[in-house]
């Protein structure tokens, strides 16, 4: 065998297991596996994961802070501004650097997985010739997937539309939308329809941003909805944001709802920057800006966390952290029982990978080995301490180690060192 991982706690409770790796596959999960292996991991009881997947990113702006300059109103609008300005000064190669940065620092961190929209409205796409250079650099550490978005809009641009058609062409695999950002609310559902229909034609899936505003009137999601359910493209759509669904009444909610379950739409919240950027044009009480995520949880849609920004023209903050990602989740969602809680972690893990479509994702026989290791006993003790990244496994092999995080205490009459993942 190539890798053996002793003593291991997994995400479904399970204790004292061993997962036996060879050929870049897992061959075995069961207690007290005798192998020779060229690698042994000594888990101790720590969970060991599928990697984190990140269903909503945008790596062609991403570690860009402060060029042209900073977002001082904290605004979708302005930092929309801000992205316009830099990216008519920006190059290929500057997109491509970042970029590489952003996944070193991914890897790390143990994610596996990347959803990435990659604005489409700049006419030489050098967003997409920088993003597709990295999609095939990272590839054996890394599941890069593109969206083609047109963070203009696709009508309200001259190119719009035909910008994203070359995307596509060029090999970008996810189709993306802004219908709320489109002149007016009749362009926005000609989008949505348009764009649906090109991904019906082209067998690809759809990832729409969908409605990011406080505005309750904003109903794209509808179409949305509607546009799945009649192209059958059930299961293959995403609305992303979906924050205007925060201030609609609750009883077309009661409506859009069951429509969304119907169409077997996923939806991708994206809490560190939903709560930083929505409701910035209430007094008190404000708005928390995010999405009905425990009624769509409820309704069976398939909900996964996206982090959407670090270091750019819309948030200033962020470390490639799905387990930040997850505890603002659980937190501006009030997911206050022990199961929710829990489910967070789903949310940046499995959960998203169904959103994304991956395969072999998982930890059984058969599936991929690709693993992360977390100072941690369970899925809620990860969360709460952001748990340590012990190991990341690719295929079998260790591509990162972080040591564990212990304090040396020096008090009188206590411990000589603290291990937060196992106190109290």
């Amino acid at each position: 065998m190539d890798l053996l991982i002793k003593n291991a706690t997994l995400t479904d409770g399970r204790t004292g297991i061993d997962i036996a790796c060879d050929k870049g596959k897992i061959v075995a999960v069961e207690p007290s596996i005798t192998v020779e292996a060229g690698q042994m991991i000594e888990a101790a009881g720590c969970l060991v994961s599928p990697p984190f997947v990140d269903p909503h990113f945008h790596m062609d702006a991403t570690l860009s802070l402060g060029r042209p300059r900073l977002n001082q109103s904290g605004t979708l609008l302005e930092g929309i501004s801000l992205w316009g300005e830099l990216r008519a000064e920006q190059t290929v190669e500057d997109i491509a650097e970042r970029a590489m940065k952003f996944c070193d620092l991914a890897v790390s961190m143990g994610i596996g997985a990347i959803r990435s929209h990659v604005d489409t409205g700049d006419d030489p796409l050098m967003g997409v010739e920088a993003l597709l250079h990295v999609q095939d650099r990272v590839k054996d550490y890394l599941d890069l997937q593109l969206v083609a978005f047109p963070q203009d809009g696709v009508f309200r641009t001259a190119n719009g539309w035909e910008n994203v058609v070359r995307a596509l062409d060029r090999g970008v695999n996810v189709v993306g939308g802004i219908p709320h950002f489109e002149r007016t609310m009749a362009d926005g559902a000609r989008s949505v329809r348009a764009l649906c229909e090109l991904a019906a034609e082209r067998g690809l899936p759809v990832d729409m941003h969908c409605d990011e505003s406080d505005d309750p009137m904003s109903r794209h999601v509808e179409t949305l909805a509607y546009e799945t359910n009649r192209l059958g493209l059930h299961g293959r759509v995403a609305g992303s944001h979906l924050t205007s669904m925060h201030s609609m009444d609750s009883y077309y909610v009661s409506k859009l709802i069951p429509l969304m379950a119907e169409a077997e739409l996923a939806a991708i919240p994206n809490p560190l920057i939903n709560i930083m950027i929505q409701g910035k044009h209430d007094t008190y009480p404000k708005r928390r800006g995010m999405t009905r995520v425990p009624e769509l949880k409820a309704a069976g849609i398939k909900v996964g966390f996206g982090s959407d920004c670090v270091m750019d023209p819309w948030y200033s903050l962020g470390r490639a952290d799905m387990l930040d990602v997850a505890s603002m989740g659980l937190h501006v969602a009030q997911l206050c029982s022990r199961d929710d809680m829990a489910w967070c972690f789903d949310a940046v893990t499995g959960n998203a990978a169904k959103i994304l479509g991956l395969d072999g994702y998982g930890v059984a026989p058969g599936c991929d080995a690709n693993l992360v290791v977390l100072q941690a006993r369970d899925r809620i003790e990860a969360v709460r301490l952001r748990a340590t990244r012990l190991y990341v496994i690719r295929r079998g092999k260790i591509i990162s180690q972080t040591p564990a995080s212990v304090a040396t205490l020096d008090l009188p009459d206590r411990p000589a060192a603290l291990d937060p993942a196992h106190y109290p």
